[in-house]
């Protein structure tokens, strides 16, 4: 799989359950079965994931919060949750994302931590089983199943719904009297105002996060002008193409680094929130993308010595956040398979995901969970409520989308023009069809 994704789980799911995650790796590059000598008499669900089942001593909200509905599950059930985990002592310059699916394809575990690309694969490839059987799935929002529902099969649910934007210091704003963009004139704008008055670098960036820009702009219509489901079988079929759609995103983006103000070398080698995060807790740069639980996590932006808050990308059509959807995944051919999905049907339970989202004070996947958030997320939380936002993630589209789009800004960052930047999401696109 892709270099990108070796930190993904740091930046995609940090704050949630996929939290520092790195490449790691077994030096005979074998995929080995932990769980093949578990005793008979034990009953079991294998789990595999890129963390261990928390220390209950150690002080980690996030991790807490998932054990807790996998201990409800296991009390209830009379059995073990075993976490099979991706770790240096196993794996060596392997993604997350190609163990997983090197375990998934062998059907070495009973269920699976997964992102939005390895949803879509192992889920096209008939190796997840449909998960609308659980009672959550009637009460799921209709994000998580167009997110992902691949070949007409719910094939993944998550514990909370990944929400992106931009985390902005309000009292930067306020000094030169500035309101927060909602188009990319507006966002433009605010950059000159800072940079005129020694505001070196606007926009804090890293390598993984400028494709919201793009995202945000390219599919502000498709997901909220009514007519979704027609315009994406148009670009599975090759009818349209994904450069129709990505030119003004590219060119935003584009126009942020030659003007600078977003530097662009530093970018392209800055990890999340390590790289960037720095100068927006100094007060050094106003604007930085993250998603939503950094703003809860006191280890990120959750405690700044400002105003924070966090706001939509700007499209022409206002503010707009990035959705981007995780998921577990049951084996379909899982060895414990009827035991695998009641354990899924416990820990994906309202009253599970009233304790997980209160503890890590995020978006339910279920429509019956809601919690109060800070006042910092009160902006992205309504447009989302309100149905307004793009997916970042969607296995209903053939060509995955976050993973891509990534790695192609990330050579606009090393000098790659617009149109050879569109060129490769039209090659990528013809690829992905002719497959």
């Amino acid at each position: 799989m892709r270099s990108y994704l070796k930190k993904c789980l740091v930046i995609f799911m940090a704050g949630v359950l996929f939290a520092g995650t790195v490449s790691c790796g077994n030096k005979k590059n074998e995929i080995v079965n932990l769980a093949e000598n578990e005793k008979e008499d034990k009953k079991v669900v294998n789990l595999f994931g890129p963390m261990e089942k928390s220390n209950p001593d150690v002080d980690n909200i996030a991790r807490s919060a998932h054990d807790l509905t996998v201990m409800m599950a296991e009390e209830k059930l009379g059995l073990t949750v075993e976490y099979w985990t991706y770790t240096a002592e196993n794996y060596q310059d392997k993604t997350y994302d190609d163990v997983t699916l090197a375990r998934a394809r062998s059907d070495m575990d009973d269920m699976y931590l997964l992102n939005p690309d390895t949803i879509q694969i192992l889920g096209s490839e008939g190796k997840l089983a449909d998960l609308s059987c659980l009672k959550i799935a009637s009460n799921l929002r209709d994000v998580v199943k167009v997110s992902n529902t691949v070949d007409g099969k719910l094939v993944a649910i998550p514990q909370e719904i990944v929400v992106y934007g931009l985390f902005v210091n309000r009292d930067m704003f306020d000094q030169y009297e500035l309101e927060l963009p909602d188009t990319p004139e507006e966002f433009l704008e605010c950059c000159r105002v800072f940079k005129e008055n020694g505001i070196e670098t606007p926009v804090g960036a890293n390598r993984w996060w400028l494709e919201n820009f793009v995202l945000s702009q390219a599919y502000a219509d498709l997901y909220n002008g009514g007519n979704t489901k027609e315009e994406i079988a148009a670009l599975n079929s090759g009818e349209a193409k994904y450069s129709d759609y990505m030119r003004e995103g590219f060119e935003f983006v584009k126009t942020l680094i030659d003007l600078g103000y977003v530097d662009a070398k530093k970018a392209y080698v800055y990890e999340a929130i390590e790289g960037e995060g720095p100068d927006f807790l100094a007060q050094k740069t106003p604007i930085v993308m993250a998603y939503w639980g950094a703003a809860n996590s006191e280890t990120a932006y959750g405690k700044p010595d400002f105003h924070l808050q966090v706001i939509g990308f700007p499209t022409h059509r206002g503010q707009m956040p990035v959705v981007s959807m995780s998921g577990y995944g049951v084996c379909v051919n899982a060895e414990h398979l009827e035991d695998t999905l009641a354990v899924l049907d416990i820990m994906l339970s309202d009253e599970a995901l009233q304790i997980y989202t209160e503890t890590n004070r995020v978006i339910s996947p279920s429509k019956n969970v809601e919690v109060e958030c800070i006042d910092a997320l009160k902006p992205i939380n309504d447009l989302v409520n309100d149905g307004v936002f793009v997916l970042g993630s969607n296995a209903g589209m053939k060509l995955e989308q976050w993973g891509n789009t990534c790695l192609v800004v990330r050579e606009l960052l090393n000098g790659a023009s617009v149109e050879e930047c569109l060129e490769e999401m039209d090659r990528l696109q013809g690829e992905t069809i002719a497959d």
